[in-house]
C-alpha cells in the first residue's frame, strides 16, 4: 500500500467509525462508506482503509482491492488543482498525450503524483463525455476544451 506512514488522530478514527454506523456497519456498504470517508479525508491511506476493515468486519485486502479498482478512489491525497487529462479515444486521436507530457514538463510530477508545495496533482481519465471539444482537461470542475500543448502555462497561470 502507501509508503508514507501516516497517525490517525482519535477524532479521526471516531469519524470513521461514525461514518460506517451511518450505513449500519454492513459490509455491502464498503463503496458508501469508502465514498464518504474519501469525501471526509480527501483520499484513502492504509491506515483509514484499516479502521474501515475493523468497523465493517471485511478483510483489508477486500477494501484495497476495491480502492484500487475503482479510479474514483485514490490512496494519495491530490493537490488543490487536481488536474486531469482525458485519454479517451477522441481526446488521444486529437493529441491529448502531447497535452499530458506538457502538463508533466511544466508541474515537474508524473500522472498519480502531487507538485511538493500539494497547489496540483495529476492524473488522465477515459472519458469526461466532452468528444466534440477533444482534447478536454479538467482542472478541478472547470473544464477545458480544444487545449493544446501551448495552452498549458496559461491554464496553469489561473491558478497561481
Amino acid at each position: 500500500m502507501s509508503s508514507i506512514k501516516i497517525e490517525l488522530r482519535k477524532q479521526d478514527i471516531e469519524k470513521i467509525r461514525e461514518i460506517a454506523a451511518s450505513f449500519g456497519n454492513d459490509e455491502q456498504e464498503l463503496i458508501n462508506v469508502l465514498h464518504k470517508c474519501q469525501e471526509h479525508f480527501g483520499y484513502l491511506p492504509a491506515e483509514v482503509q484499516e479502521v474501515i476493515s475493523e468497523a465493517l468486519q471485511v478483510p483489508l485486502a477486500k477494501i484495497y482491492g476495491v480502492v484500487t479498482f475503482y479510479s474514483f478512489f485514490t490512496m494519495t491525497p491530490k493537490g488543490q488543482n487536481p488536474v486531469s487529462i482525458c485519454m479517451g479515444t477522441a481526446c488521444y486521436v486529437r493529441g491529448a498525450e502531447k497535452v499530458l507530457e506538457e502538463f508533466k514538463k511544466e508541474l515537474e510530477i508524473e500522472v498519480g503524483q502531487t507538485t511538493d508545495d500539494g497547489r496540483f496533482s495529476l492524473s488522465s481519465l477515459r472519458c469526461v463525455g466532452a468528444c466534440g471539444l477533444a482534447p478536454v482537461v479538467m482542472v478541478g470542475d472547470k473544464t477545458y476544451g480544444r487545449v493544446a500543448p501551448d495552452d498549458v502555462k496559461d491554464i496553469l497561470k489561473e491558478y497561481s
